[in-house]
């Protein structure tokens, strides 16, 4: 972490993926001094502001003394941000939390092929995120190192071979943690209906999918193989495991991924054909 320490990060956007990099950086010891923001909603600098980084609404301004710049602004107003930055990056690493925008479209619109793709997702806003991350040949290994530091500061960082390879990342971690959600969702409703009061149901789902999660980090065994070593014969969990066979749930939990990928693929060529 400590060559990032010595670097001035700029933001250009200061939503909530921003402020968690922000909040994460600064815990990790990089002075709020070197951190400035750029953001066009003064509730938003306001806010900034009692993290005693530097606020403004002049991009320009934001990017002058930075050594890292990271993108964090929608996706439709991309190119009316990133245009008139053109040419003013041949000393800076560019990194893009940007969805669906791919490394070829930021570098056009801004003049530079050092540019870090990266695709995060929301756990990051409690500094557990898992993060997936892409460069050319044009970066390297001092700035991939830079990249992995910045972004290791709100979790896990994970560099993939092919910029392909961040739909797939999409599917997976990024679209994600909605898919653990919305198992949990049904637990605590399925809990309810067997006659748990919903705070009962709910505190048991929650500190159940933490404990799973916990034993899988820390295990030697796959899930799978944990799920086998707590699945006794004609026991409970059987029955209910027999149920989701049943109901094919893995080859569905294939399928819903497979398509959050097409749709990650069809975004980004949205993106690119509006530009």
């Amino acid at each position: 972490m400590s060559a990032v320490l010595n670097c001035n990060i700029s933001f250009i956007g200061g939503g909530n993926m921003a402020q968690a990099l922000i909040g994460g950086l600064i815990a990790r010891g990089l002075p709020p001094t070197r951190i400035t923001v750029s953001d066009p909603v003064e509730q938003v600098r306001e806010l900034l502001k009692e993290k005693d980084v530097h606020v403004t609404e002049d991009n320009l301004a934001a990017i002058a003394d930075a050594d890292i710049v990271v993108f964090a602004v929608k996706p439709q107003v991309l190119a009316q941000v990133l245009r008139p930055l053109h040419g003013q990056f041949e000393d800076k690493l560019v990194i893009s939390i940007v969805a669906g925008a791919e490394i070829s479209t930021i570098a056009n619109l801004l003049g530079t092929e050092r540019v870090v793709r990266v695709m995060p997702n929301t756990p990051a806003l409690v500094q557990t995120g898992a993060h997936g991350l892409y460069a050319t040949e044009y970066v390297d290994a001092k700035d991939r190192e830079l990249a992995s530091q910045v972004l290791a500061a709100t979790g896990l960082t994970i560099w993939v071979n092919s910029e392909a390879q961040i739909d797939a990342v999409t599917a997976v971690s990024g679209s994600g943690p909605a898919y653990f959600f919305y198992m949990m969702e049904s637990m605590i409703r399925a809990g309810k209906n067997l006659g748990l009061d919903e705070k009962v149901a709910t505190a048991l789902t929650l500190q159940t999918a933490l404990g799973a999660a916990q034993m899988a980090i820390t295990s030697s065994n796959t899930p799978a193989e944990l799920r086998k070593n707590v699945t006794s014969p004609n026991g409970t969990t059987q029955a209910a495991i027999e149920v989701f066979d049943h109901a094919q749930i893995s080859q569905n939990i294939q399928a819903a991924l497979a398509a959050a990928k097409m749709r990650s693929q069809e975004l980004a060529q949205e993106l690119s054909d509006s530009i």
